[in-house]
């Protein structure tokens, strides 16, 4: 049996230390590194080891009571919140840790969102129980009020309180069974049916408690995976990594079947490729092996995949929750080539697809999307030890979206000599945050169901850019309305320029909205400072939702633009002499009340943006000619639907 447990915290409540004390509890290391003499075990970079936290992913294996555990390590930091949702898809349990004085705070509510959503079956151990101001109680009852009231303390567990979590639990209570066999399994039941949250507590820093838990995780995973062995090979790409020989690693939980080297794996590129080797990794070192159910391998030569695919049996791609809220430009210190530094970039986006390069070729620049200041210093410090460039960001951005406020209709068409296809799509505006989406409401019979899927495939391939601003659409209903195609003419890729010139073509006729990101805040500051914080939060347009006074603290909660909050939190430190917290994070995006300041400081020109025409291309006398999107409407071949009936 192998049973992937993934450790999860907000940054320095401890992570790292109780990592220590578990892979020497089991065997694992001989001595207990510390976070701050930068010898632990899972600190490997010396980017973690000079800054202290943890910025990557890294995973060691170990026994305990004849069970067999992948321990997961994942970073801490908010910035760094894209590698550890990567994390949490591969895990079977989950550890959430919290500090016994900090309790539950922005970051840890975010952590435990994703862990909901993925339906992670998740312990709690509180820790640093041994600090001044530590009160283990007082942050169980906020985890109960914040995150959920189906959290127990397992230090001396109410058997009433636990009933809660099932009928079966619920009737063994009413029976007076409460001491069984059953009672037991019916806990372990509830647990992994995501319905009961144990509670433990220690110091990992004194070695109180660690050994306990270990025993505990024990018994709430007892048997916990049924035997997939005889079932074709499936896999989760959790993450990719470049090794010390630029070897590209895949790192893969193995969801059911076995993996070996020479298998060959589907991925959802629709590429069948060979692996030259299976790694199983402990730490940075490793040794080859047989990647069984549960099991965390790397393996090489797995070239297309990329993090979060599912790659063997039915190989698909996944949409992550957490998305970057901030953009910035990489400057080169010297003369670095555009292409070179765009290749590097390539890579750094394999092993992150959140980092999101962008490249404009009419102007030779890079884009990329990040979480914050602190992911920029480390991408700083990972171009100069890896690739030996000397790069500085521009400052941060907020990252805007566009979407559509009415139904509009876009054509493209596209006929130059020996070339043709024409594309008809209803944009509708969709729900907030559901996305991009597309449907078809054209018939097979006027137009094949191979092209209909060209189109959908086209939609979804590339990130479409808004006419306001450039920045990514979203939130817009695609509907295929009509197309039309030439038995002798239609070629690959002629769909492709048609599909994307009637999405431009849309835009540029429609009532475009920009969008920002909106942040849910929570500090906490000196009563002292109360009065300056409130008028300041007025002043930047803030939705307070929870404010008071606590033992001499101002407590504060709520809503507030992005560009707002990042700005003000540069300047907390001083309004509170230091002695404040501010922790923020993306909550939804919302229409910009003023867009024109924005829109006129980003100067974008649609017209100008060749990359993304709206304009068609139609055929006379032999020879190809472009029609200027205001009149697209009346040369297009087919009938004109109406986007407000689709």
């Amino acid at each position: 049996m192998h049973i992937t447990v993934g450790i999860l915290a907000h940054v320095d409540a401890g992570k790292t230390t109780f990592s220590e004390q578990v892979l020497y509890h089991t065997g694992v290391i001989r001595k207990r590194g510390r976070v701050d003499h930068a010898d632990s075990f899972f600190d490997l970079n010396p980017i973690e080891k000079r800054r202290g936290i943890t910025v990557f992913s890294d995973q060691a294996y170990f026994e305990k009571n004849g069970h067999t555990f992948h321990w997961l390590d994942t970073p801490g930091h908010v910035d760094f919140s894209a590698e550890m949702e990567r994390s949490v898809r591969a895990m079977d349990v989950a550890v959430l840790l919290l500090s016994a004085v900090e309790g539950v705070q922005s970051h840890t509510e975010t952590v435990w969102n994703l862990l909901r959503r993925y339906r992670v079956p998740t312990m709690f151990f509180i820790n640093k129980i041994d600090r001044t101001g530590a009160d283990a109680d007082e942050v169980i009852r906020q985890m109960q009020q914040r995150l959920s009231d189906l959290i127990v303390d397992f230090r001396e567990p109410d058997p009433e309180q636990i009933a809660q979590a099932s009928e079966e639990l619920m009737e063994l209570y009413f029976s007076g069974d409460t001491d069984s066999i059953l009672w037991n399994n019916a806990n372990v039941q509830a647990f992994r049916d995501c319905s009961l949250f144990p509670v433990y507590a220690g110091s990992a820093l004194n070695d109180d408690g660690v050994e306990e838990f270990l025993d505990e995780l024990v018994g709430w995973t007892a048997n916990y995976r049924p035997d997939y062995n005889d079932e074709p090979f499936r896999g989760l790409v959790y993450k990719v990594r470049y090794d010390e020989k630029n070897t590209r690693v895949a790192y893969i939980k193995v969801l059911q079947g076995t993996v070996s080297a020479r298998d060959e794996i589907a991925t959802p590129a629709n590429e069948i490729e060979k692996l030259s080797e299976v790694r199983l990794y402990r730490g940075k070192r490793f040794e080859p092996g047989v990647g069984y159910p549960g099991d965390l391998v790397g393996v090489t030569g797995l070239i297309s995949a990329k993090a979060g695919d599912i790659v063997g049996l039915n190989p698909e791609k996944t949409e992550f929750e957490i998305q970057p809220m901030l953009t910035a430009m990489p400057v080169p210190d010297s003369d670095i080539p555009p292409t070179q530094l765009l290749s590097v970039f390539r890579k750094l986006e394999d092993e992150d697809p959140q980092l999101m390069v962008e490249w404009d070729e009419r102007l030779r620049m890079l884009t990329v999307y990040v979480m914050g200041k602190i992911q920029l210093e480390v991408l700083t410090e990972v171009l100069r030890e890896r690739f030996g460039m000397k790069i500085h960001f521009d400052r941060c951005h907020v990252r805007y979206l566009e979407t559509i406020a009415a139904p509009v209709l876009g054509v493209g068409h596209y006929e130059p000599l020996r070339h043709y296809a024409e594309c008809h799509l209803a944009m509708l505006p969709a729900p907030r945050g559901s996305g991009i989406t597309f449907r078809s409401v054209a018939h097979v019979d006027d137009f094949p169901l191979v092209h209909q899927k060209l189109i959908h495939s086209h939609v979804f391939e590339k990130k479409h850019l808004g006419v306001l601003t450039g920045s990514p659409i979203t939130d817009i209903e695609f509907v295929l309305t009509a197309g039309r195609y030439h038995l002798k003419h239609t070629e690959g890729g002629d769909f492709r320029q048609a599909t994307y010139r009637a999405i431009r073509h849309g835009l540029m006729n429609a009532q475009s909205v920009l969008l920002e990101p909106v942040c849910e805040f929570q500090l906490t500051a000196p009563d002292s400072c109360k009065g300056r914080i409130m008028g300041d939060l007025n002043k930047l347009g803030a939705d307070i939702e929870t404010a008071g006074d606590q033992m001499g603290l101002y407590e504060c909660s709520g809503t507030i633009a992005a560009a707002k909050i990042i700005a003000y939190a540069e300047d907390f430190p001083s309004v509170t002499h230091g002695h404040g917290v501010l922790n923020f994070r993306l909550k939804h995006y919302a229409p910009v009340s003023d867009p024109k300041p924005i829109i006129e400081e980003i100067g974008y020109s649609p017209e100008a943006d060749r990359e993304n025409t709206p304009n068609s291309v139609f055929c006379k006398k032999g020879a190809g000619y472009e029609v200027d999107w205001r009149e697209c409407y009346d040369a297009m071949h087919l009938p004109l639907a109406d986007p407000e009936k689709v």
